[in-house]
C-alpha cells in the first residue's frame, strides 16, 4: 500500500479522536500506522535530511491542517482532541477528507489566505494545484535538487582541473574530516609516496596513532576490481589496515563487492560522494542563501 500522503491522514485522524478523548501526539502516528497496515521500514523510512520519519512528518502536518480548520484542538501542550465542529463533521461520513474539504471550513480559509499574502510578499510562487506532499517535504525534495545538481557541477568542474589540485583537494576533504593531523602534515605525505598504488599516507588522527594509505584518481571511467585490487596489494606490501580510495569516477559493483569482503579496511569514495563531502564541509563552495526554519517554543508560552 506505501505510506499515505498527510491528506490522506486527515480523516482517519478525526476518527481515531471521534470518541472525544485526550490523545498524546506521540501514540498517535503508532495508531494511523496500524490501520494502514505499515510495515516496519515504512514507519522508519525518514525524510531526506533524515530528522524526522517520513511517517511522522505527514501525521503533524495533517494534524496542523485538522487544527487551522477547527476540527482537532490541543487542549494542552503535546495533547489532541476532537471539537464539536469536528463531531459534527463526523456525522456528516464524509467519504475523504482533504484541502478541498477543509476550505469549507472560515477558519481554514482564513488560514490558507494569511499563508499565501506571506508567500507573495517574500516571493514565493503560489499555485493553485492540491498538493500531495507537505510544504516540509517539498522544501526538502527541492534542496536535494539543488544539492544534486551543485554536486554535478563541482565533479565537472574538479574533474577539468589538473592532477596536482586533485591531490590538493584530496588533503583538503580528508583534513577537514578529521584525518591526517594538521593540512602541513596531510600536505607532505600525499602525492610523494608513489609506491605501487599508494598516493599518499596520512595519520589517521592528530596524534599519528595510525595511519591511512590513500589513493586519489581522477578518472571518468568507473574504477574497477583490478584497481581496488592492485590498491591493496600495495596495502598488504606496506603491512597497512587501512585505506581510502577515492575517485571523480564511480566503482564497478565487483569493485565494491571485492572492497566490502577485505580483511584490511578499504573504504571507496566516488565522485558523487566526494562532491558531498565538499558541500558539507564548504570546500569550494560558497552560502549565498540561507532558509533558517523555526517552531513554536512551547515552554516559552507556560506561565507560572
Amino acid at each position: 500500500m506505501g505510506i499515505p500522503d498527510f491528506q490522506s491522514l486527515m480523516l482517519p485522524l478525526l476518527e481515531l479522536c471521534g470518541n472525544g478523548d485526550m490523545w498524546r501526539f506521540r501514540d498517535i502516528p503508532d495508531r494511523l500506522a496500524d490501520r494502514f497496515g505499515l510495515t516496519d521500514d515504512e514507519r522508519k523510512a525518514e525524510i531526506p535530511s533524515g530528522n524526522q520519519p517520513l511517517f511522522v512528518n505527514r501525521f503533524a502536518w495533517a494534524r496542523t491542517y485538522m487544527v487551522k480548520a477547527g476540527l482537532l484542538e490541543a487542549p494542552q501542550r503535546g495533547f489532541l482532541r476532537i471539537t464539536e465542529e469536528g463531531k459534527k463533521t463526523l456525522a456528516e461520513s464524509p467519504a475523504r477528507i482533504d484541502i478541498r474539504y477543509l476550505s469549507r471550513f472560515p477558519n481554514f480559509e482564513k488560514f490558507k489566505l494569511a499563508r499565501s499574502k506571506n508567500s507573495q510578499s517574500e516571493g514565493i510562487a503560489v499555485t493553485s494545484e492540491e498538493p500531495t506532499k507537505t510544504p516540509h517535504e517539498r522544501m526538502e525534495e527541492a534542496y536535494a535538487e539543488l544539492r544534486n545538481g551543485l554536486a554535478q557541477d563541482i565533479l565537472q568542474k574538479v574533474k577539468s582541473c589538473s592532477p596536482s589540485f586533485f591531490e590538493r583537494l584530496v588533503i583538503e576533504v580528508l583534513v577537514k574530516m578529521g584525518y591526517g593531523g594538521s593540512r602541513a602534515d596531510a600536505g607532505q605525505m600525499i602525492g610523494k609516496s608513489g609506491d605501487g598504488g599508494i598516493d599518499g599516507i596520512i595519520k589517521e588522527d592528530r596524534l599519528g596513532l595510525d595511519v591511512i594509505y590513500v589513493q586519489a584518481k581522477r578518472w571518468d571511467n568507473p574504477i574497477g576490481r583490478p584497481q581496488i585490487q592492485q590498491f591493496v596489494g600495495a596495502l598488504s606490501g606496506n603491512h597497512a589496515r587501512k585505506g581510502v580510495f577515492i575517485t571523480t569516477a564511480s566503482f564497478t559493483k565487483e569493485a565494491v563487492d571485492y572492497a566490502r569482503n577485505l580483511e584490511s579496511k578499504v573504504v571507496l569514495v566516488d565522485g558523487v560522494q566526494l562532491a558531498g563531502y565538499m558541500i558539507d564541509y564548504d570546500i569550494g563552495v560558497s552560502e549565498f542563501v540561507s532558509y533558517r526554519l523555526k517552531r513554536i517554543d512551547s515552554d516559552y508560552y507556560e506561565e507560572e
